[in-house]
């Protein structure tokens, strides 16, 4: 019988096995207790809430910043713009820093890298809550996005290591919702806390410090590994290790390149991919502007509510609630859309995605509309909710939508693509704040969010124009053809032999 032999390149960043030596290819056996795909229902829950947890409390400083700005600015007696400066490089650590790290859990695993941020985020938020100035305040706030985004940014991969295709509808649903609703109720607390006199700005972040602390416990004794090639690439160590024969190897192990290559590889194709494939340009565009307008209403809401309303700090607070109720209406949606994915997956393939996206391509630039021209004292506050909380639905269906399109258009290029598209929407939330303060002193609130809503209008037909063209868009597409060509490739790799059988039997270990 003919033995399907496998040599490694003698490259300095791959693996070295010594040449014209047969390896023996270690698999997970069907049922195997180790593969995460077999984990208990209740483990594969517990690790998703547990991913939902830490969105969560990455996700609610970002709102309950700039509701403590007035106490800050008397406390450390600092500017305005100084302060909004720690409101954009939050948002703007979520898009570089994954760049970087997203290599870092292919090397040592999902379940290190998530002890190792949530560690570094509770420092950052411990660094925050000491800050003698508003320098060390802001760069602070950059390490917070910056570490919270290394984990974050693995939570759908730990989903997908879990769930199969057909189940992750529901769990990846719940991640986006747990962002959006949070930031709601960190703005809610951070109200009340900012309010009390005896508190301040300061007890905002140590309360964050005591979430970010209880979870790292929850992260320690909870989560374990899910990243299969990590697994079996321990597995055939410790069988090397045990038996002493070194033709013992997972198929990552393989070919396998250096960190630095890795890093590399991870910083340029999601600009590559941004800069030339039209599906994640457009979706960029829209998700990024959808995103910097979110952060220009954190920013603006608290005073445009105390100067039209005379709404009090604490007040303003529980204005936020409408992110949490408008989050609530957007899972709803999104749960909805599962529905129709799967009725008309068959006929529309990747597109059944966007039916709630064309939906909220209109809810958008309307509740927007609402929202900028309702705020007045002659309206009752409830109107300008309203328009507050549709527009919160539409960007957790948008943010949600846009994530799942761009994992199943790009396959195995979905973790650049969603990084490239992560990185224009945090360019957007840092630039937005910064800007929108001077448009609405010269423009006034009503016809600076007005100038939004009309680009929102403009941009409103892109999940429509995907819907019907966008199978076309993607045959013309360099990328989607190759992704095209690898699974091709992939399904006869699996039809092909890797050992013989006494050999495919020592790999059931």
């Amino acid at each position: 019988m003919d033995h399907t032999r496998k040599h490694v390149s003698s490259l300095s960043c791959t693996t070295h096995v010594p040449q014209d030596q047969e390896l023996i290819i270690v698999k997970f056996d069907e049922g195997d207790p180790r593969d995460p795909n077999n984990f208990s229902y209740a483990r594969k829950w517990a690790i998703t809430l547990t991913c939902c947890v830490f969105s969560g409390i990455v996700s609610s400083p970002q709102s309950s910043y700039p509701i403590s700005y007035e106490s800050m600015m008397q406390d450390l007696h600092c500017t305005e713009f100084q302060a909004t400066l720690g409101l954009g490089l939050y948002a703007m650590g979520f898009g570089i820093f994954p760049l970087i790290s997203s290599s870092f859990s292919e090397e040592f695993g999902r379940r290190p890298v998530y002890i190792f941020s949530s560690v570094l985020f509770l420092l950052a938020e411990v660094m925050n809550a000491l800050a003698p100035n508003i320098q060390t305040v802001v760069v602070s706030r950059a390490l917070q996005g910056a570490f919270g985004a290394t984990g974050v940014c693995m939570i759908a991969g730990s989903a997908a290591d879990i769930w199969q295709p057909h189940e992750r509808g529901v769990p990846i649903s719940l991640l986006a919702f747990t962002s959006i609703f949070s930031t709601g109720l960190g703005s809610v607390f951070g109200g009340l806390i900012a309010s009390n006199p005896h508190l301040g700005w300061r007890w905002v972040q140590w309360v964050h410090v005591m979430f970010a602390g209880a979870f790292v416990l929850c992260t320690i004794l909870v989560l374990c590994e899910t990243r299969p090639d990590v697994i079996l690439a321990r597995i055939a160590k410790n069988v090397r290790k045990t038996t002493g024969d070194t033709r013992y190897r997972s198929s990552s192990e393989i070919d396998k390149p250096s960190m630095l290559s890795l890093i590399k590889t991870t910083c340029k194709r999601p600009l590559y991919l941004l800069l030339t494939e039209p599906i994640l340009q457009s979706f960029g565009l829209w998700g990024s502007l959808t995103w910097g307008v979110m952060f220009c209403l954190l920013e603006s809401v608290s005073r445009e509510f105390q100067s039209v309303y005379n709404f009090s700090v604490s007040g303003t607070g529980f204005v936020f609630v409408t992110q949490s109720i408008g989050a609530i209406i957007g899972l709803m949606g999104i749960m909805y859309q599962e529905t129709l994915y799967q009725k008309y997956f068959k006929a529309k393939g990747q597109e059944a995605r966007l039916y709630i996206a064309c939906v909220a391509s209109i809810v958008l630039p309307v509740s927007m509309f609402i929202y900028a021209w309702t705020a007045s004292p002659n309206i009752p506050w409830i109107i300008p909710l309203i328009g507050l909380t549709a527009f919160m639905s539409a960007v957790l269906v948008i943010y949600q939508v846009t994530n799942v399109y761009l994992a199943d258009c790009y396959g195995t290029y979905a973790s650049s693509a969603l990084a490239g598209q992560a990185l224009s929407r945090s360019v957007m939330a840092l630039t937005f704040p910064l800007v929108t303060p001077h448009m609405f002193a010269s423009m006034t609130y009503q016809w600076a969010l007005t100038l939004w809503a009309l680009l929102a209008v403009v941009l409103a037909p892109i999940p429509w124009v995907l819907f019907f063209f966008g199978s076309k868009i993607r045959s013309r597409s360099k990328v989607s053809r190759k992704i095209l060509q690898n699974e091709l490739q992939q399904l006869d790799a699996d039809k092909t032999v890797v050992s013989s059988p006494t050999e495919e039997q020592n790999t059931k270990v």
